[in-house]
């Protein structure tokens, strides 16, 4: 069974051109979710980027959620946040959205951290870097979660390409390896075509 699709953006997109590019993305197929970067943006900055995107998120059917902000995911509109911070991060997250919104967590590197994490009322267990290159290490874990704990996995895999192999979790991320190729839309369809096949 395909995994879901959650879309994350580039840290340094640019806010003039960005939101046609990201359209076209998501007119290519069904995501699920949308994490919008803040990059080095100021609050001010980050703010205005992820308020103009949350709208385009929403009417492709994407959950929009902004990165370690929970004050801005409400003010925007925003279904939640995506927490990379520890524990504690998560915690105090968790006290100021749920349980209207969405929380998910990230930078989990080890089985010991997804277990402690995962004992939370998160909405999903994100594995692996939101850039640069694959991680073999994320993926087995992703792997080995999805495989014993009903809490939703996300691989996150920036240099995804049409035979990346989801491992078994129920989304998969995708980032770097769209945004970089001369036509992103057409480089998230090679990778949706490939894991819908047969």
């Amino acid at each position: 069974m395909a995994p879901q699709l959650y879309l994350i953006t580039p840290a340094a997109a640019d806010p003039t051109h960005f939101a046609q590019a990201l359209q076209a993305v998501l007119d290519v197929a069904a995501f699920s979710a949308l994490l919008l970067r803040r990059g080095t943006r100021d609050d001010a900055a980050y703010a205005s980027f992820a308020k103009d995107l949350v709208r385009i998120g929403q009417a492709a059917g994407c959950a929009v959620l902004v990165e370690d902000d929970a004050g801005l995911a409400r003010s925007i509109g925003a279904d939640g946040v995506h927490i990379s911070g520890d524990a504690s991060a998560v915690k105090a997250a968790l006290k100021a959205l749920k349980p209207g919104l969405i929380v998910g967590a990230g930078n989990i590197p080890t089985r010991h951290d997804a277990m402690t994490i995962g004992e939370m009322d998160v909405d999903y267990l994100f594995f692996g870097p939101l850039e640069g290159g694959s991680d073999a290490e994320a993926a087995d874990l992703a792997e080995w979660w999805a495989a014993t704990f009903e809490i939703p996995a996300v691989l996150s895999d920036p240099g995804a390409t049409p035979t990346t192999d989801p491992r078994g979790a129920e989304f998969l991320a995708l980032s770097d390896s769209i945004w970089s190729a001369d036509d992103p839309a057409a480089a998230a369809a090679a990778i949706v075509n490939a894991l819908d096949a047969p």
